[in-house]
């Protein structure tokens, strides 16, 4: 359970820090680096799209020309020639001009973890804490989407509606899900993964479920220089070399059942085995922590339980943000990858809030509740893009 008003307002800490996420002439640089700022004045200006494909995944549930209605209230000096209820066609044109790619640009370089020393949850020992996974979203239906994205079988037939999907990075102390990328439903979530392993470093530890352990993919991680402990699956071959001091085993990992009996290609790693009290489930974690003196057994076991906050962190995209059963809104490919990255930054934003917030209260953004965040947030938007006059 997050802290609610109770213990102290949200706003207090600076619904306007929300200008410091996602800052005007961040914007301005992306859309001119695309060359989507525009030849000319429009009534909906490329720099308030940005914004407003934002806003769109901050109210995903609300009339788009609602949520423009919303996103001008308070903020309509910044863009005074702007159209404050204009037609839905309208914005669909403008949203068309924009395009995907400066959303995607300014995710990809925006959204980076921002935890600090300081902030609670975020590290173990000297890594900064992080987990792998991927999650699925409907689409609206049309002939366009199901061409792009697929549709899923089912037991009884087709599923109701395209989907796509994503696999990206949580910074654990922060809830921040960044080097996302996004795919067809029928790409396979390693496929993707093996497009954004770059996004690791040598400071962060990553978490990962026993669906992501495979040779190729732990080879690729392994060479960025962060620390992996991912979860193995009891049916992996994985042959012990001698036991170590706290329990746990050398072993090594091979591409295949011929170089393991080769003995050939094998990339040494740390194996640690253990139950937790009260389940039948066993588990098995890889790592390429070699020394137990550096991240005991115990502490490895424990630390694996923090991968559940990818869960909650997809939960507050897929059910908080998007809504429940909600269809993302789009029926064109490319408004759809809008409608994602939009999501993905919303989230941020909240999540930039939180960070904020919890860093001046001193207590972890775990503390916080998320719903109660997005409601300040949803109160506040015109602060969302609250600039000075001077920064226009």
């Amino acid at each position: 359970m997050g802290v609610s008003a109770g213990r102290f307002e949200i706003a207090k800490a600076g619904v306007g820090v929300l200008a410091e996420a996602f800052p005007l002439e961040t914007v301005q640089a992306i859309l001119a680096a695309t060359g989507r700022e525009g030849k000319r004045k429009r009534l909906l200006p490329a720099s308030m799209m940005v914004y407003y494909v934002i806003a769109l995944g901050l109210f995903v549930g609300v009339g788009c020309r609602e949520v423009l209605r919303r996103l001008l209230d308070g903020a309509i000096w910044i863009w005074p020639n702007a159209v404050r209820v204009a037609t839905e066609s309208a914005i669909t044109q403008a949203r068309q001009r924009l395009g995907s790619i400066p959303i995607e640009k300014l995710y990809e370089e925006v959204v980076v973890p921002i935890a600090k020393k300081i902030t609670r949850g975020a590290w173990y020992r000297a890594w900064r804490v992080v987990s792998v996974d991927g999650f699925i979203l409907d689409v609206a239906e049309s002939d366009e989407n199901v061409k792009a994205f697929g549709r899923p079988g089912s037991s009884r037939g087709k599923s109701a509606y395209p989907q796509v999907r994503v696999v990206g990075f949580l910074e654990n102390g922060t809830h921040v899900f960044f080097g996302a990328e996004m795919d067809r439903c029928d790409v396979g979530e390693i496929t993707i993964a093996k497009r954004i392993l770059s996004k690791l470093r040598k400071n962060m530890l990553c978490l990962a479920d026993r669906n992501f352990l495979c040779y190729p993919l732990w080879q690729q991680a392994v060479a960025t220089g962060a620390k992996l402990v991912w979860r193995a699956k009891l049916q992996l071959v994985i042959p012990k070399i001698r036991k170590l001091s706290d329990g746990s085993y050398l072993a090594k990992i091979y591409p295949s059942p011929k170089h393991r009996r080769a003995d050939r290609e094998g990339i040494l790693v740390r194996l640690v085995d253990y139950r937790i009290d009260g389940f039948r489930e066993n588990y098995r974690l890889v790592t390429n922590i070699l020394d137990p003196a550096q991240a005991p057994a115990l502490e490895l076991a424990q630390l694996y339980s923090e991968r559940w906050t990818i869960e909650t962190a997809i939960d507050e995209l897929k059910t908080h943000l998007r809504g429940s059963k909600v269809v993302l809104r789009s029926k064109l490919p490319d408004l759809v990858r809008q409608d994602v990255f939009g999501l993905l930054l919303a989230h941020y934003g909240v999540r930039f809030v939180m960070h904020d917030a919890a860093l001046s209260e001193d207590i972890a953004a775990d503390e916080l509740s998320f719903v109660h965040t997005l409601r300040v947030v949803h109160r506040k938007l015109p602060w969302f893009v609250s600039f000075p006059p001077s920064a226009a």
